[in-house]
C-alpha cells in the first residue's frame, strides 16, 4: 500500500484527478476532545500505520497550537517514528494542492522519507494567494503602511501572493502579480467575493491550463485575516500548481537522495521529513519532530527542464 497522506481538515482534501490517485485521510485534531477524542485519534492513526506503514500529516501553519500539540501527542503515545508532521508555509488552499500532489506521488516508487521531504521542494512551485478586500489585519505577508491605509477604502481590492515569493498589488486595472513560468492548473475558492477578476484576468495572464472551483477551507479566513469560518469575508483564494504527475515525478527524482543519520530514512534536501533532523550533524534538533522551517531550494539546472512552459494563447 502507498504511504498514507493525511490532513487535519476535510476542506484540505481536493477531488482526485483520476481513479489512480488515492484520497487523503482526515484526522480532525482541531475538533474539541468530545467530538474527536484522543483514543479515537490514536486508533485511526494506528490503523493507518498498520495498513500503509508510514503516515504523512499536513497541518496548516496557521492552525492553533492545540491542534499541533494533539498531533505530537498522538505520535508520542504511539511511540512511533512512522508519522511525519509537516507544516509548509502555504495558505490553506495551497496546502490542499500540495496534499493532492503528494497523494499523486504516493503511488510512485518513492520511499516514505523521500515523499515526505519532497513536500518542501514542491511547495516552491505552488503559486498560492488570494483576492481580498482588506489587508489591514494580514500579518503573514509583508504589507506596507501605504497598503494598510488604502485598505480602509470601502471598495478596495488587493491581489496577494504568499508563495513562492510574497507579492501585494492593489487592483486598479489589468496589472497582475508575477505568475509561474511553467504550466499549471488553478484551483480557487470563494468567500463573500466574486471571482470575476481571478477567472477573467489572472488565470489568462498566468496562462493556466484550466481552472477548478472548490470550497473555501475553514482555515482560510484565519490565515488571510478576513473573517471567521462561518463568515469568511471578502476573499477569493487561489493556488496554481503543476498538475502532471510525470512532471512532479521528474522534479523529485532528479534531486540527489541522502540518508538521514538519525532515523535512517531516505531524504532529499537538507532535512528529514519524519524526524526533522538536519542532513549534517550528530544529534537531532531540539524537539525532534518539530516542523522544519528551512526551505529546500527550487530545482535548478537539468531539473528545470522537467517543467513545461506556460501555454500561450
Amino acid at each position: 500500500m502507498p504511504t498514507a497522506i493525511a490532513v487535519t481538515d476535510p476542506d484540505l482534501v481536493l477531488a482526485s484527478p483520476d481513479r489512480h490517485t488515492p484520497t487523503a485521510t482526515v484526522l480532525p485534531v482541531g475538533e474539541p476532545q468530545q467530538k474527536y477524542p484522543l483514543d479515537r485519534a490514536l486508533t485511526d492513526v494506528h490503523t493507518l500505520i498498520e495498513q500503509h506503514g508510514y503516515v504523512i500529516v499536513l497541518c496548516p501553519e496557521s492552525a492553533p497550537d492545540a491542534t499541533v500539540h494533539r498531533l505530537h501527542s498522538i505520535r508520542s503515545v504511539l511511540e512511533t517514528d512512522r508519522i511525519a508532521i509537516l507544516r509548509p508555509a502555504l495558505p490553506p488552499l495551497g496546502l490542499a494542492v500540495l496534499a493532492l500532489q503528494l497523494r499523486q506521488l504516493s503511488i510512485c516508487d518513492f520511499s516514505p522519507g523521500v515523499l515526505a521531504s519532497s513536500a518542501r521542494l514542491l511547495a516552491h512551485y505552488v503559486y498560492a494567494g488570494a483576492v481580498v478586500g482588506s489587508v489591514a489585519k494580514l500579518d503573514r505577508v509583508p504589507v506596507s503602511l501605504k497598503a494598510h491605509a488604502k485598505s480602509w477604502s470601502p471598495n478596495a481590492q488587493f491581489a496577494v501572493v504568499a508563495s513562492p515569493q510574497p507579492q501585494l498589488l492593489r487592483l486598479t486595472g489589468s496589472e497582475t502579480p508575477t505568475g509561474p513560468a511553467f504550466g499549471t492548473r488553478m484551483v480557487y475558492a470563494v468567500g463573500r467575493h466574486t471571482p470575476d477578476w481571478l477567472t477573467g484576468v489572472l488565470a489568462p495572464a498566468w496562462r493556466v491550463q484550466g481552472v477548478t472551483r472548490t470550497r473555501l477551507p475553514a482555515e482560510s479566513s484565519r490565515w488571510w485575516a478576513t473573517g471567521r469560518p462561518d463568515n469568511p469575508g471578502r476573499i477569493v483564494e487561489f493556488a496554481a500548481a503543476i498538475p502532471n504527475i510525470s512532471v512532479l515525478y521528474q522534479l523529485v527524482s532528479s534531486v540527489r537522495r541522502e540518508q538521514c543519520h538519525w532515523c535512517g530514512l531516505e531524504l532529499i534536501g537538507d532535512r528529514c521529513g519524519f524526524c526533522s533532523a538536519p542532513l549534517a550533524g550528530e544529534a537531532p534538533p531540539e524537539g525532534a519532530g518539530a516542523p522544519a522551517r528551512s526551505a529546500l531550494a527550487p530545482a535548478s539546472g537539468s531539473t528545470r527542464t522537467a517543467l513545461p512552459r506556460a501555454h500561450h494563447h
